[in-house]
C-alpha cells in the first residue's frame, strides 16, 4: 500500500493506472450477493424483465408464472438494496410477493388480506437515498460533493452540508444565499441586499457553483442566479476539489441538483405574498407520460413581481425548468434537463459612499431605502437559457457509464450609479459625486463530463474506482465603462438628470475564449473499517483574449496542472468517523491587465476532522480544522480593477449539527472560526490584512418543531438566530486612499428568523394536500452594515415578511 501513492500524486502515471485497472473488472464486489447492498437505478417497466435482471445479477434463482407477470409493470428501483430488497421495491404494488422455496424464489399472488415475507429479510437500508434524488427531513446521508460517486456522508473524508429540500420549504428560502446562510464556513449576502446575484465567500473566497454535475459559468458580474424552487438539494463541499472538478477555487464549491422526472405523478401549486409589494407565484408538476412509466416529465418553475428594500428598484424573474426522462431499458436511462431565466431588477446594494453611512455627515444619515441612483437611467436586464441532459447506462455489475453535457448562454446589460468613492465625495450639505457606470456582458459554454464507475473488489478490499475525461469552452465577452456622473444628494436624491454628456473610460474591455479538458482517476477503497481515498487529474486550459482597452493588444496563453487528492478515515462502529485529508486546486482566472491574461491560481488544504452519526439517531454531527493557502488569487480592488495578489492562507475550524432530533424536531447549528491573511502582496502595506468580507466568527441554529398529534397537531412553529462577527474589509490597493484602517472595519451583527405553518389537511379530507405558512428573516428589523470595503458600504437585509399558500395532490 505506501507504494500506491506516487501513482495518483504523478501525472506521468495516471495512463498506466487507468490500464491496470481494466483487469480487475473480473472480480465483481460481494456487492452483488444476496446479503450486501449495492446502488440500483432501475426506472418502472416490464415486471419480468426487471425481475429477471435483478435476480441475474445476485445469482438468485426465480421461477415465475409467466401468466402472473403479464401486463404488469414493475415499480421503480432507487437506492441502496440488497438483492431481496430490489425484488421487494420492484414488487410494490402489483399484488405479488417472493416465497423461499429451499434456496430458490418463487412468485406467487399475494392472498385477499395476507402478505407473506420471504424468510430472508430484507436489508434496513432498502429505502437508502441516492447523492441525486429527494431525502426526508433536514438530514442528508449521501453525496456525490467531491467525489462524483454515490457515497455517505458520514464516510467522506472531507467537509461537507446540504440544505434538503425540506430545508428550504421550511425556510421559505427564496435564493442561494437563503440556502447556505446556516451553514459553517460561508458567509452569504457578502456585499448586502442584492437582487442580481448571490455574493458567497467560502473559506474567504468565491465558492464556484455547479449544478448537475456541471459547472456554471460566471463572469464579473453576470452570475448563475438559480431559483432554489428548481433544486433538490443545494451541498457545499469546503476546501479544494479540482482532483475530480476541475478548475474550482480554494476555498470550495455549490454542488446542486435539479428536481428530476418522477415514476409517481405529483403536482404542486404555491401563491406568496410579502413584503416590498411582492408577488410570487411557483409550480411544479411531475408523472409519468405513458402506462409503462417510460416517458416521465417534470416541470418547475417561478413568476414574480415585487419590489425592494430599496425605492423604485423592482425584482421581477420569470423562470421555468422543463425535464424528460426516457427510461430506455432497465439499464439506460437518459433525462433531459433545461432552463430559462429572464431577471428585470436593480442594484439594491447601492454601493454607498462611506460619508452618512458609516462616518457621520452634517447633512445627516443615508436612510436604509432611499436610491441614490437614478431609475430614469438604470436598468438591469439579464438572460440566462441552458440546455442538458444526463445520460447513464450500467453494463454489468461491476461497471455503470455516466455523461452529463450542457450548454448554456449567459446575456447582461445594465446602467448604474455609484456613490462617491473618495473622501470629500460627500460635501456638507448632502452634495455627492458619483460615478455612472455601462455594463455589457455575455457568457456561452459548452460542457461535457463523461466518466466510468467501477465496483470491485481485490481480496478484502472494496473499490470504488472512477475513471474520468471532461471538457468545456467558455467565451466571454465583457465591458465595462466609467465616467462621472451628475452630482446629486444623499438626503434629497435628483431623478431624472442628463447623463448624455458622461465621457467614459474603458477599464475593462475585452474578449475572451478558454478551453479546458481534463482527465481523472479516482478509487475509493474500504478494508473493514478503514476508508482510503486517492485521485488525481491533469487539466489542459488554453486562454485566448483580446483586449480592446489596451490597443487591440492579444493573448494567448497555454497552462497545464496536475491536482491531486489524499483522504483516509476509520469508521467506528459507535458512528464515530474521524480523517485526515489532503487536497488541490487549479483555476484559470478571467480578465487580465496590460493587455496579459492572468496567471491561473493554485490551492493546497490540509484538514482534519471528525463526523459522529450516532447509532439509532436521525443526526450527524461534524468538526474540521483546516490549514488552505491559494496562489495568484485574483483580487477586485475598491476602483473596480482585477489585480493578482501573491498569495492568501486561511485557516480554522467549524462545527455543525444536523438533523431530525425526533419526529416533531428538525434543526441545523453551525459555529465558524476563521483566520485570513494575503501573506504575498505588492503593496507592503496590504501584507497579513485579513481577505475581504470574511469574519473570523460566525455561528447561527435554526430549528422546527411540527406537531403531529394533539391539539396542535399540524401546527409548527420555526425560529433561527444568525450571529456574524466582525470584519476588516479594506481591500488591496486602498490605503493610497483612505485616512484611516478602520474606515474597512464593520462590526458584528445579529439577527433573527422565524416561520409559523399549518397543515390544512388536518381540518379535513377536503382540505388534504393545502397548507400555509408565514416566514420572517431578520425578524425584529435589525438595522445594520453588512461590510465596508473602504470605499463603500452595504446596508443588510431589512425584516422581510412572506406569507405562503401551497397545495399538492
Amino acid at each position: 500500500m505506501p507504494r500506491r501513492l506516487p501513482t495518483f500524486v504523478r501525472p506521468s502515471v495516471l495512463a498506466a493506472a487507468i490500464v491496470l485497472a481494466s483487469p480487475l473488472t473480473a472480480l465483481p464486489a460481494h456487492a452483488a450477493t444476496q446479503g450486501s447492498l449495492r446502488s440500483y437505478n432501475v426506472p418502472a417497466g416490464p415486471l419480468a424483465s426487471t425481475l429477471n435482471q435483478i435476480a441475474s445479477q445476485a445469482g438468485l434463482a426465480l421461477t415465475m408464472d409467466p401468466g402472473l407477470v403479464s401486463g404488469k409493470n414493475a415499480a421503480p428501483v432507487s437506492g441502496q438494496y440488497d438483492a431481496l430488497g430490489a425484488l421487494q421495491a420492484a414488487l410494490r404494488g402489483t399484488g405479488l410477493q417472493l416465497v423461499n422455496s429451499g434456496g430458490s424464489y418463487t412468485l406467487v399472488a399475494v392472498a385477499a388480506g395476507e402478505l407473506n415475507l420471504p424468510a430472508t429479510n430484507v436489508n434496513a437500508h432498502s429505502e437508502a437515498e441516492s447523492a441525486w434524488g429527494p431525502t426526508t427531513g433536514y438530514l442528508a446521508t449521501r453525496t456525490a460533493a467531491g467525489t462524483k460517486t454515490d457515497t455517505p456522508i458520514a464516510e467522506l473524508p472531507r467537509s461537507v452540508s446540504v440544505a434538503t429540500r425540506e430545508q428550504m420549504r421550511d425556510r421559505a428560502v427564496q435564493n442561494l444565499d437563503d440556502a447556505v446562510r446556516y451553514m459553517p464556513g460561508v458567509i452569504a449576502s457578502s456585499y448586502g441586499s442584492d437582487a442580481r446575484a448571490e455574493w458567497l465567500k467560502v473559506r474567504g473566497f468565491e465558492p464556484t457553483q455547479f449544478l448537475d454535475g456541471l459547472p456554471l459559468p460566471k463572469g464579473s458580474y453576470v452570475m448563475p442566479k438559480l431559483d432554489t424552487w428548481d433544486l433538490e438539494r443545494v451541498a457545499l463541499l469546503r476546501g479544494p476539489a479540482s482532483s475530480v472538478y476541475g478548475q474550482t477555487p480554494a476555498g470550495g464549491l455549490l454542488d446542486m441538483v435539479s428536481r428530476r422526472p418522477d415514476a409517481i405523478a405529483s403536482h404542486e401549486i404555491q401563491a406568496q405574498v410579502g413584503s416590498y409589494n411582492r408577488k410570487q407565484v411557483s409550480f411544479d408538476s411531475t408523472g409519468p407520460l405513458d402506462d409503462q412509466g417510460q416517458f416521465l416529465y417534470r416541470v418547475s418553475g417561478v413568476v414574480r413581481d415585487s419590489g425592494t428594500q430599496i425605492e423604485h428598484i423592482d425584482d421581477k424573474r420569470y423562470n421555468i425548468a422543463p425535464s424528460l426522462t426516457w427510461n430506455i431499458d432497465t439499464d439506460t436511462k437518459l433525462t433531459l434537463l433545461t432552463m430559462f431565466n429572464r431577471d428585470d431588477t436593480g442594484i439594491t446594494s447601492q454601493f454607498l459612499p462611506l460619508q452618512g453611512t458609516k462616518l457621520s455627515t452634517p447633512a445627516g444619515k443615508i436612510r436604509y431605502h432611499k436610491n441614490l441612483g437614478d431609475p430614469d437611467w438604470e436598468f438591469y436586464d439579464k438572460t440566462y437559457y441552458a440546455l442538458g441532459y444526463a445520460f447513464e447506462h450500467r453494463f454489468n455489475d461491476v461497471w455503470q457509464f455516466r455523461q452529463n453535457l450542457r450548454y448554456t448562454k449567459s446575456d447582461l446589460s445594465f446602467q448604474s450609479i455609484t456613490g462617491g468613492s473618495y473622501y470629500g465625495a460627500v460635501s456638507d450639505d448632502g452634495t455627492e459625486q458619483r460615478g455612472a457606470n455601462v455594463v455589457n456582458e455575455d457568457i456561452s459554454q459548452f460542457a461535457v463530463d463523461n466518466n466510468f464507475q467501477a465496483d470491485f473488489a481485490t481480496g478484502a478490499v472494496a473499490h470504488t474506482l472512477l475513471l474520468g475525461l471532461d471538457h468545456q469552452r467558455i467565451n466571454h465577452n465583457y465591458q465595462w465603462l466609467y465616467g462621472s456622473a451628475p452630482t446629486s444628494n444623499i438626503i434629497k436624491p435628483i431623478y431624472g438628470q442628463d447623463f448624455s454628456n458622461v465621457e467614459y473610460t474603458a477599464y475593462n474591455d475585452y474578449d475572451q475564449k478558454t478551453f479546458q479538458t481534463g482527465a481523472y482517476l479516482q478509487d475509493q477503497m474500504a478494508l473493514d473499517n478503514w476508508r482510503l481515498t486517492l485521485g488525481g487529474r491533469e487539466d489542459w486550459v488554453h486562454t485566448g483574449s483580446k483586449f480592446y482597452n489596451a490597443n487591440g493588444a492579444t493573448s494567448t496563453r497555454s497552462d497545464s496542472h496536475f491536482s491531486g487528492n489524499a483522504a483516509i478515515s476509520y469508521v467506528f462502529d459507535s458512528g464515530i468517523t474521524p480523517y485526515v485529508s489532503y487536497a488541490e486546486s487549479f483555476q484559470a482566472e478571467p480578465g487580465g491587465a496590460n493587455g496579459a491574461a492572468f496567471r491561473p491560481s493554485t490551492g493546497k488544504q490540509y484538514e482534519a476532522g471528525i463526523k459522529y452519526q450516532p447509532p439509532g439517531m436521525d443526526m450527524l454531527f461534524t468538526a474540521a480544522v483546516y490549514d488552505l493557502t491559494r496562489e495568484n488569487i485574483v483580487i477586485t480592488t475598491n476602483n473596480g480593477i482585477s489585480a493578482p495578489v501573491g498569495e492568501a492562507k486561511a485557516r480554522g475550524f467549524e462545527l455543525e449539527a444536523t438533523g431530525n432530533v425526533n419526529e416533531n424536531l428538525k434543526l441545523t447549528a453551525s459555529y465558524t472560526y476563521t483566520n485570513t491573511k494575503m501573506t504575498k502582496v505588492d503593496d507592503p502595506l496590504d501584507k497579513n490584512r485579513p481577505l475581504p468580507l470574511t469574519p473570523e466568527n460566525q455561528a447561527s441554529a435554526w430549528a422546527d418543531y411540527t406537531w403531529h398529534q394533539g391539539l396542535l397537531d399540524g401546527f409548527g412553529l420555526g425560529f433561527g438566530v444568525r450571529y456574524v462577527g466582525e470584519t476588516d474589509n479594506i481591500a488591496i490597493g486602498s490605503m493610497g486612499y483612505v485616512r484611516d484602517k478602520s474606515d474597512g472595519h464593520t462590526g458584528s451583527y445579529t439577527v433573527y428568523d422565524g416561520a409559523v405553518h399549518y397543515d390544512l389537511g388536518r381540518l379535513g379530507s377536503a382540505l388534504k394536500g393545502a397548507s400555509v405558512a408565514l416566514n420572517a428573516n431578520n425578524l425584529f428589523d435589525k438595522k445594520y452594515i453588512s461590510t465596508c470595503d473602504g470605499f463603500y458600504c452595504y446596508y443588510g437585509d431589512r425584516r422581510s415578511v412572506l406569507a405562503s399558500v401551497n397545495y399538492q395532490w
